[in-house]
């Protein structure tokens, strides 16, 4: 099947992943756009899982004041090397990340920095909600509270504010998906004049 040109730029311009990748997505789903951005997201997340391993030896600073001056944010965002922590795309992806945090104040990075304590807490708190229920379907339910509690705590799992439809954890394989390299959030802090 011949991809026409517009469909693959159309496709580059979505995902700025290299023209090949586009390419050989849409030759994989017969000329479905809908279908290629799948096919790219499932290579970017086995991709972003066969890096994962590698050394962060570089990164960029993503900084974000607010127009009121109420509330700042730095994320680090960590890559292997300085090729790609001074490409511009990159650049800009650390400060739509702090432009995030500031507006989320999320607790954590990821999951597994939430303490059991405060794990074992959250579940107790939960435990009582879902008491009544038949047992069969209680681990189920209260594994589902647990998730959406700290989906709104933790940054990797927050929808993206300038697109709900991505989370921060989309934007991180797709990061490393573009750039060929691993890509992680490595810190985070914010500032708030309000408590």
């Amino acid at each position: 099947m011949e991809i026409k040109s517009e469909l693959l730029k159309e496709l580059r311009a979505k995902t700025g992943v290299s023209v090949m990748q586009c390419k050989k997505a849409l030759e994989e789903a017969g000329g479905d756009m809908e279908k290629a951005l799948i096919i790219l997201q499932k290579k970017g997340g086995e991709a972003a899982l066969k890096k994962s391993d590698r050394e962060l030896g570089a990164g960029s600073i993503g900084a974000y004041v607010h127009n009121t001056n109420e509330v700042a944010a730095l994320v680090h965002l960590a890559c292997e090397t300085d090729f790609v922590s001074k490409n511009e795309e990159f650049t800009a992806l650390a400060r739509e990340i702090a432009m995030h945090v500031a507006a989320q104040n999320p607790k954590y990075i990821r999951r597994d920095e939430v303490s059991k304590e405060e794990l074992e807490k959250v579940k107790s708190v939960f435990e009582e909600e879902v008491g009544d229920k038949p047992a069969e379907i209680k681990e189920k339910i209260l594994t589902g509270k647990v998730d959406a509690y700290f989906k709104d705590r933790v940054l990797m799992e927050q929808a993206f504010i300038k697109d709900p439809e991505k989370t921060i954890g989309d934007l991180v394989t797709s990061a490393i998906q573009k750039f060929g390299e691993n890509v992680a959030i490595s810190e985070i802090s914010r500032v708030s004049v309000k408590r």
